[in-house]
């Protein structure tokens, strides 16, 4: 059955975006990694630049809060918040969504500014993998080349600290393809249409992650 609702997902997709059939392996692929790592209390980390940077903003957004189906929280967890304070516990009961954890990292201003001034730019995103990234969890690298070198070194980090990272690139081979556990190549090779294939690509990722932890 959880493989049936999964290709559901797949089937939409292709069914809308049929160049994207190529892909339909990578994304199965990606999912499982996201599944295993969400199901062990993990998070992903995701780095990209530009229309990549958005991108990545966007995908934290459907993660970490209900994106198409309603995700109530555990009736345990909302009788604690109750228990902690009866009227905050219940304002938080009632809106409180579940959420997958997932963290932009183009938005922390402050820290990558001072990195920047102080050490070296191009090690932005590596730092912060450094920092938040755990064995188990997982880095999305997003580079319409696939050569973007901030995410590359972010990539070489999360490899050594035991994470599995997940690429999503245009169609030609890459140096993040070589250091990927998984790389979805969306099929072309001229940046915006790249940029317009990845946000189908990734909005399944996102419905197939939501209805496998908070689906019926």
């Amino acid at each position: 059955m959880e493989n049936r609702n999964m290709q559901k997902h797949i089937d939409l997709l292709v069914e809308r975006y049929p160049s994207l059939a190529v892909c339909a392996k990578e994304i199965k692929d990606a999912f499982v990694i996201l599944k295993e790592s969400y199901s062990h209390g993990g998070k992903l980390l995701i780095a990209g630049n530009g229309g990549s940077a958005s991108d990545a903003e966007h995908i934290v957004g459907e993660l970490m809060k209900s994106f198409k189906l309603v995700r109530k929280s555990p009736e345990e967890y909302t009788h604690k918040l109750k228990e902690v304070n009866k009227d905050y516990g219940e304002v938080l009961a009632n809106n409180l969504q579940g959420a997958l954890p997932a963290i932009a990292l183009d938005g922390h201003f402050a820290l990558t500014t001072a990195y920047m001034n102080d050490c070296e730019p191009l090690l932005c995103f590596a730092q912060q993998v450094n920092g938040f990234g755990n064995s188990g969890d997982v880095l999305l690298g997003i580079s319409t080349s696939g050569n973007s070198k901030n995410v590359l070194y972010a990539a070489t980090v999360a490899k050594a600290k035991g994470m599995k990272v997940i690429g999503l690139t245009g169609q030609k081979d890459s140096k993040l393809s070589e250091l990927a556990d998984v790389t979805i190549q969306a099929p072309n090779t001229e940046t915006y249409m790249i940029q317009e294939l990845h946000l189908p690509i990734y909005h399944c990722l996102c419905l197939m992650l939501e209805d496998y932890f908070f689906g019926e």
